[in-house]
């Protein structure tokens, strides 16, 4: 069965929140995932969110946002039923499109490191880890 990628619109909530669960990945929904703060950033034409799918069931997500320096791959989910079969590398390679035609040049992504299947798989799809950097965040709340 063919698996089309269509970009996503706010109609798609529902959808999105239910795959992240579905496949273990946590979310804010009443911080950044919520719906008002994903109607803006659906709004904002520097990032997409790509869904792709199984006939009419949605079975994958991706974030690909551009914040004028580096393109970001984020919130990659997968249906657990449809892993191992190249459907993350394609999610993938979709946001990679999107995020070179709004003008990145360096994407990238992370991972958490006990995330083993996303390591392998970014790993497959050609990125590199860098071991070397930290990520620091300062958030007005937990739910941010």
């Amino acid at each position: 069965m063919d698996h089309e990628i269509r970009k996503l619109t706010i109609d798609d909530y529902d959808e999105i929140i239910r795959v992240w669960s579905f496949s273990g990945l946590p979310f804010k929904p009443k911080g950044r995932d919520s719906r008002d703060m994903m109607e803006k950033e659906i709004a904002n034409p520097n990032c997409a969110f790509f869904g792709m799918f199984g006939g009419a069931k949605m079975v994958g997500v991706v974030i690909a946002n551009f914040d004028g320096r580096r393109g970001w791959i984020n919130r990659l989910a997968l249906d657990p039923d449809y892993r191992g079969k190249g459907h993350a590398r394609q999610l993938i390679g979709r946001a990679e499109e999107f995020l070179y035609e709004v003008g990145a040049v360096v994407i990238c992504a992370l991972i958490e490191d006990i995330n083993y299947p996303s390591i392998a798989c970014f790993q497959a799809a050609g990125y590199t880890c860098e071991p070397i950097i930290k990520y620091f965040t300062k958030r007005p709340s937990p739910d941010a």
